[in-house]
Formats: C-alpha cells, sequence, structure tokens
C-alpha cells in the first residue's frame, strides 16, 4: 500500500511498501539514487534501476510539473517497484539547485547518487557499480560519464548530438585533467558529509553551469575521481532549445566568473568570450551566429561551431 502524506509547503509524498519497511526496521540504505523531473517520464529509467540485491533505495522529485495524469504514472511506478521508493511531488517549480538539495534532505544513504530523469544505465549491474565502489573505497565524489549510446537518433537533434559527442561524452582518463569542469549531475555520486558540507548554489536560476560551480568548491577540500559507468543522456535538444538553453545560461555563467575567476578564467569558454568580447556591433552578428547554428540546411560541422560561437558571444557580456 501507498503511503501519502501532504506536508504544508505543498510537498506530496508517496512511498512504496519496501520504503516504509526500511523505516520500521530502522536500517539505512548504502546508496540513495536522486532524480529531479520536471514534465519527464521516468518510467524507463526507474525500470533500469529496479536492479534485484542492491543496497539502495530512490527518491523522485517531481519539480512542481503540474501533469496530473504524468504524477499518477509516476506514483504507479514508484508503487510497483521493489527497491525503497519516494516520490515527493512539488505544487510549484523551485529549480534545479534547489530541487536538488530538496532530494538530497529526503535520502538516508551515506552515498547519494544524482541521476537527471532522461538518462538510461549503460553497463549491466550499474548501481551495484555504484554501491561497491561507495562501500570499498568511501568515495567523497565520483563522476561516470556519459554518452548517446542508446539515444535514438533524431534529424532534429543531430546538433546537440554533434556538441555532445565533441564535448561532454569523454572517457574517464579526459575528464579526469580537469576534474571539476567535467562534473554534471546526470550521474554523480557524492557521499552524504560532503554534500551537506556543500550544497548546490539556490542562487543559480534557470539552466546551466550550477553543477559545475558546485565541483569547483568541492575541488578545494576533496578528491573527484572520474569512472567509467555511463549512462545515456536521452532527452536532446533541438537547435532552438539549445539556444534557449545557453540564453538562460548566461547570467549563471557570470555568477561563476565573478565566484571562480581563477577557475574558469582557463576555460576555452571563458577565452573565446574574452576574444569576442572588444569585436565591435555584437548585437548586429551575434543573431547571424544564431541563424547558422538554426539553419538545418547547412552542414552540422558548421552549425555546432555557429553556436559555440554564438554562446561564447552570449557569454562575452559576462568577461
Amino acid at each position: 500500500m501507498t503511503a501519502i502524506v501532504q506536508n504544508p509547503i505543498g510537498e506530496t509524498l508517496t512511498d512504496n511498501v519496501a520504503w516504509a519497511a526500511f523505516d520500521k526496521k530502522g536500517a539505512k540504505p548504502r546508496l540513495s539514487v536522486l532524480i529531479p523531473t520536471f514534465r519527464d517520464d521516468p518510467g524507463a529509467l526507474l525500470k533500469a534501476l529496479d536492479e534485484p540485491g542492491v543496497h539502495a533505495e530512490i527518491v523522485l522529485l517531481d519539480d512542481g510539473g503540474g501533469d496530473e495524469a504524468l504524477a499518477r504514472r509516476m506514483a504507479t511506478r514508484i508503487e510497483r517497484l521493489k527497491l525503497p521508493a519516494r516520490l515527493i511531488t512539488l505544487s510549484s517549480n523551485e529549480g534545479r539547485a534547489k530541487g536538488r538539495n530538496r532530494l538530497a534532505r529526503h535520502a538516508r544513504g551515506r552515498h547519494l547518487l544524482f541521476l537527471d530523469s532522461d538518462m538510461l544505465p549503460d553497463p549491466i549491474g550499474f548501481l551495484a557499480r555504484w554501491t561497491a565502489l561507495a562501500e570499498s573505497d568511501d568515495t567523497a565524489v565520483a563522476f561516470g560519464g556519459f554518452t548517446l549510446d542508446q539515444t535514438p537518433r533524431r534529424p532534429e537533434h543531430e546538433l546537440h548530438r554533434a556538441m555532445a559527442l565533441k564535448s561532454d561524452c569523454t572517457p574517464a582518463p579526459e575528464r579526469a585533467r580537469a576534474p571539476e569542469k567535467h562534473v554534471f549531475t546526470s550521474n554523480l555520486l557524492v557521499r552524504r558529509d560532503v554534500f551537506e558540507t556543500i550544497g548546490f548554489d539556490e542562487g543559480f536560476a534557470g539552466w546551466g553551469w550550477e553543477d559545475v560551480e558546485w565541483a569547483m568548491r568541492v575541488a578545494r577540500l576533496y578528491p573527484i575521481a572520474h569512472i567509467d559507468n555511463s549512462a545515456t543522456h536521452l532527452g536532446l535538444d533541438t537547435a532552438p532549445a539549445l539556444a534557449a538553453k545557453y540564453e538562460q545560461s548566461a547570467a549563471n555563467f557570470a555568477r561563476v566568473v565573478k565566484s571562480h575567476f581563477d577557475v574558469v578564467s582557463g576555460y576555452p569558454s571563458y577565452r573565446v568570450a574574452k576574444a569576442l568580447k572588444p569585436l565591435p556591433l555584437r548585437a548586429s552578428w551575434r543573431p547571424m551566429l544564431k541563424s547558422l547554428a538554426l539553419a538545418e540546411a547547412a552542414p552540422t560541422p558548421l552549425r555546432a561551431f555557429a553556436m559555440r560561437l554564438y554562446r561564447a558571444a552570449l557569454y562575452s557580456d559576462a568577461v
């Protein structure tokens, strides 16, 4: 039977039987899998995570999506999971940083595994590998990487695919060269005491940079490991959606520059933005870069180059 609790702050909790059984025993899982979602159906991910014999729990956050039919489907899936599971449904959206901090407060495990709702584990025994790493080395922070191995190819996503393959889908040794730069909450293991010491900065709004900024603060105190225990990113964006995210992220980039200039000034995104800043008539040529990036008839490599320049041009206001 599902237990449903309504809290006065607009937070509804739905627990499955296994979650309640853990509470009665006074036991704690070794790993808490934390999944925020906003109008995305995490059904495939939940099914893939329900591995037998793994000492883990799942906490899912519906961050004010407002889709009642989807919320009912998520509650039903939570009920059917063998692993202990909780669904948190918010009455209004609170954003990426606040949502993940909220998820951590509900978790009971010593280690937290942040996963995005549009991810899908690549290797068999994905959770078992994370649990083993947490137990054997008591790892402070580790990123497992992500791929596009299981992502369907669609014409409208080719630009995002090309850009992700070039900059994001990288093996562990390459990521380890700049460990804080290649940290994303799409597949991130964090020990509880680390997260209680350093949570996500809730001053970030919209999309972008809150996970990398968090890693910059963490890296000053704890080692960040990079391993190959990847998950596929299924939720590629169309070119207009990707451009809109970059436009949202400009203010967040400015926040990172202000707080972590010593780190971010070495990033290519900063150096290109700095090079573009002196150029005159940005208001004229910046839209032209965007138009080229959105032109589906243009070659994908050229569109990707234009989109990267457009992002740097947006960021040039902050350098």
